[in-house]
């Protein structure tokens, strides 16, 4: 379990990623992105979690590079949009991606959603990517159960990580058991529940009990949980408030109280229903 900002979770292949990044999702401002980015690289984020849809790559990519950070010390993230799914679509989405990022490989590369029918011809892409070394790691985002048994028993490569809608009012505890025992770590978007549940009771205790934010309380409970964790800000003191999670640790019982906040309730899509850009 990481104990400050730059520590890492091994993925499946023996690549290090680091447990706490910068979500980017919604950041269309280029100026203010570079500088949200920045400052987070500043803070000692190293794991920067973009996407083509976003259409906020460049802004990624000028943020890097122009942070005077090596490019090796930073672990970026992007994927594959639905309409772009598909052998020969995903290999060319993959480079216009590379461009705009200015980098030569990707560290991470996701298949965005699932969709019904092209994810196994677009993994067989990523195969491919991850074979020539032009990524470092692969994945998918909102896979099912269902979903991730298809694709095992047709892929060369398991999935590194599968990046899902995770919070206390949406734990996915099935998921995340079969991603466990299957060695494929679990990344939550949406960590804080797009901060909907700054009002629940318990957290709030919690919040008072270890004097921290209830941000902070279900940030510590997804690291300890050993979820990446991708919270999204451009607001400085946010950025830096989200980092602040290595001195407390939060109690079995805690925990045990804060997952029995699930509602299975969702504030975005259900990737069974989802299927924009695929038409």
């Amino acid at each position: 379990m990481a104990q400050d900002l730059q520590d890492t979770i091994t993925l499946n292949n023996g690549l290090a990623m680091p447990q706490v990044g910068l979500g980017v999702f919604k950041m269309t401002d280029e100026a203010e992105a570079v500088s949200a980015i920045q400052f987070a690289l500043r803070t000692g984020y190293r794991l920067i979690d973009t996407a083509a849809i976003y259409e906020n790559e460049q802004s990624v990519g000028r943020a890097v590079k122009e942070s005077g950070i090596s490019r090796d010390e930073v672990f970026l993230t992007s994927k594959v949009w639905n309409s772009d799914q598909g052998y020969d679509q995903t290999l060319k989405a993959f480079e216009t991606s590379l461009n705009k990022l200015q980098t030569h490989y990707m560290d991470l590369y996701l298949i965005h959603w699932p969709g019904t029918d092209k994810y196994k011809e677009t993994w067989r892409a990523l195969e491919r990517l991850y074979s020539e070394g032009a990524v470092k790691a692969i994945g998918v985002c909102n896979f099912q159960t269902y979903h991730l048994e298809e694709l095992l028993a047709d892929c060369n490569e398991v999935p590194a990580i599968n990046q899902i809608e995770n919070h206390p009012y949406l734990t996915q505890e099935e998921l995340r058991e079969y991603c466990q025992n299957h060695n494929i770590v679990v990344e939550a978007w949406s960590p804080i529940a797009r901060n909907k549940l700054i009002h629940e009771p318990t957290l709030n205790h919690l919040a008072k009990k270890y004097n921290k934010s209830v941000s902070q309380i279900i940030l510590r409970w997804h690291l300890q949980n050993g979820t990446v964790v991708i919270p999204k800000s451009v607001q400085p003191e946010r950025i830096q408030e989200n980092s602040s999670l290595f001195d407390f640790q939060l109690s079995l019982e805690d925990m045990k109280n804060i997952s029995a906040l699930n509602k299975e309730e969702r504030f975005g899509p259900h990737p069974d229903q989802f299927h924009i850009g695929f038409e």
